[in-house]
């Protein structure tokens, strides 16, 4: 497992709409892998493989959660809108990257406790109440940053115990998984088409668009899915967890993954002794609702990866389930004919 490769993937600037740095990254790792790489009217990359079997295509978004600068203050600080979905109790005291004329640390700040009324105190700070601050002077900071301008988490990407922790795992874990499963399996009957998608934390805009250029018959998104197996969540029962494998995601609020896709990598992992495990939920979506009403349709599933602290800065994730699903998509790369 190339773990410089991940950390550069991780520790990348890159939110919706602005994924470039990202881009950059992920083509020439498209490009040693596939036969020809598109890039998209949303910006989204498309690697492609010849074949004389049905059409297998894997969607991976670039897209991390981040922020949109509406108005600097005479103050300098900087006000903003949310990119992606956001929990403002996790975004207080973190630290940013406002990326204007050049790119300046920042600090996201609220109201000190020491001035909040009791009832201030007791509810959670909303989004538009918060700021950056740079630590420059106004006149500094309206000069170099504009309306419109990016803001993204910084944080390295770092050993937690057995786990890795830092931001921006959601989804450049998913894309670390296609571009290693592409090493893994270099062949295939598929016709295959790995997209790099832009625009997903914002609506699976770019899955829209590639898959409606690709029009597969089978869709598989690589994404990762919540670990309910961190605070705050039962300590027994159906759960899925970090450590326990790959998951399987059955159920989303966006999608019911293929019963025949189901099968087939639950059949791969059990015949590769590939640890595996089930995610079902009623909340939350991936890239699999846009590839499975592309076109005339396609059997859609998707690949996770266990994740904690999802859409935060410490989100965390192990090893092990990250190489489990890199070995799940080179099988479906090498089995996906079974299916037509």
């Amino acid at each position: 497992m190339r773990t410089d490769l991940l950390t550069t993937l991780c520790e990348t600037a890159g939110t919706s709409g602005w994924e470039d740095r990202v881009r950059a990254i992920v083509r020439p790792e498209l490009e040693a892998t596939c036969d020809t790489v598109e890039t998209d009217p949303l910006g989204g990359l498309i690697g492609r493989r010849d074949g004389n079997g049905p059409t297998l295509m894997f969607a991976a978004h670039m897209d991390e959660i981040g922020l949109m600068v509406t108005h600097v203050d005479d103050r300098g600080y900087i006000r903003f809108v949310p990119t992606g979905g956001w929990d403002a109790r996790t975004l207080v005291g973190q630290r940013v990257i406002v990326h204007g004329r050049e790119d300046i640390d920042g600090v996201v700040g609220s109201t000190p406790v020491h001035l909040l009324d009791e009832a201030a105190r007791q509810r959670a700070p909303k989004i538009d109440e918060l700021a950056v601050d740079t630590g420059r002077p106004g006149a500094d900071v309206q000069a170099l940053v504009r309306k419109g301008d990016r803001i993204t988490r910084t944080r390295r990407l770092r050993p937690l115990g057995e786990l890795l922790t830092g931001k921006s795992l959601d989804n450049r874990i998913g894309l670390f998984v296609m571009l290693e499963a592409l090493v893994a399996a270099p062949s295939g009957v598929c016709a295959l088409a790995a997209a790099a998608t832009a625009q997903e934390e914002d609506g699976l805009r770019g899955a829209r668009v590639a898959g409606a250029r690709v029009d597969p018959d089978i869709g598989v998104a690589i994404d990762t899915c919540p670990a309910d197996d961190g605070p705050g969540t039962p300590v027994s029962g159906p759960s899925t967890r970090l450590g326990a494998g790959v998951a399987i995601r059955l159920m989303d609020a966006s999608a019911i993954a293929s019963r025949d896709l189901v099968d087939l990598m639950t059949d791969i992992c059990e015949s590769r002794d590939i640890p595996h495990q089930f995610h079902a939920a009623n909340t939350g979506g991936t890239d699999t609702q846009a590839l499975q009403i592309s076109g005339t349709g396609s059997l859609a599933g998707c690949v996770s990866i266990p994740t904690r602290y999802i859409h935060t800065s410490v989100e965390s994730c192990h090893p092990d389930d990250i190489r489990a699903a890199i070995r799940l998509v080179a099988g479906l790369i090498e089995r996906a004919h079974e299916l037509r």
